[in-house]
Formats: C-alpha cells, structure tokens, sequence
C-alpha cells in the first residue's frame, strides 16, 4: 500500500474501537503515537520478513493483515512458524466474513512460505476473536504481557498446526 497515511488511519480507528472504551485516553494515545507512527509503519511496510495484505468492500479499504515471518516475529517460536500480527476490521466491516477471508490469506502465506504453524497474540478480554481463532482451530498455547502505555496487559498465545 503506497498511502502510508491510510494505513495509520485504519490501524488507529480499529484500535481504538476495539480497546479504547477499555483503556485510559493517555495509554491508549501514547500507545497509538508509537505502534502507529508513520515512520514506524513505512519501516514494517519495507521489512522484507513481514507482509501486509488490504481487503476492500465496495471499493473502502475495509481492514488488512500483517503477517511476520523468520527472524521479525514478535515472539521467539521458530522460524517454522508464522505470526498472525494484527488482523483488523472497521466496525462497518465486521460480520461480513472479511476476517475469515485474512485468514484464509494467512494460511495461504504460510503454506506459500513452507510453515508448518500460524500463532498469534489476543488480548485475554478480547472474548470475541478468541472464539473466532477457536473456530479456525487455533488453541491456546500460552501468554505473553502485551504494554499499553503504561499498563500490562495479559495477551493469550494461541496456534495451529497446518
């Protein structure tokens, strides 16, 4: 995606839709500025062990994945594995079966890539997509701390083997 802008404007109106009523303004702002900066975004657009993929609906950008693979996962699981990022959807998006179409794409991607594993973060609260990640088969596999702003926060691990 050559609109680096576009991307900051999705990522940060999705986070802020699924975690904002959930964390103070100032956590979440300072969160943003960082995760969402346009130099930091232009820098994972450019990493040649990540990929980002946009889904549209009539013609609006309607959410994206990124994916991290090799050496540049969050987490140090093996370079066998692939790593589920981020998964976003606008809330005008949501229930349209776009997040399972990522999906699909994430599993492409690894099987592209000779994977033998997808793993991703989900925040513990986020009962949701958990439920999601468990109808695609994913399982729990452990946790991590996930820092927003200044609060700790507790993320679930979960994978598939494919």
């Amino acid at each position: 995606m050559a609109d680096v802008q576009a991307l900051q404007k999705i990522s940060c109106e999705t986070f802020t839709d699924t975690f904002g009523d959930v964390n103070t303004p100032e956590n979440l702002e300072k969160y943003l500025a960082n995760a969402y900066s346009i130099r930091q975004l232009k820098s994972e657009l450019s990493d040649p062990e990540s990929a980002f993929f946009f889904i549209y609906q009539e013609d609006q950008l309607a959410g994206y994945l990124k994916v991290n693979f090799g050496d540049n996962q969050t987490e140090e699981y093996g370079t066998d594995k692939l790593e589920i990022q981020r998964i976003y959807i606008r809330k005008a998006f949501k229930h349209l079966g776009l997040g399972t179409h990522l999906m699909h794409k994430a599993f492409e991607v690894a099987n592209q890539l000779h994977k033998h594993h997808i793993w991703l973060g989900v925040w513990e609260n986020n009962v949701a997509a958990q439920k999601f990640y468990r109808k695609l088969g994913f399982n729990q596999i452990g946790d991590h701390v996930f820092t927003l702003g200044d609060n700790r926060q507790r993320d679930i691990i979960m994978s598939i083997d494919i």
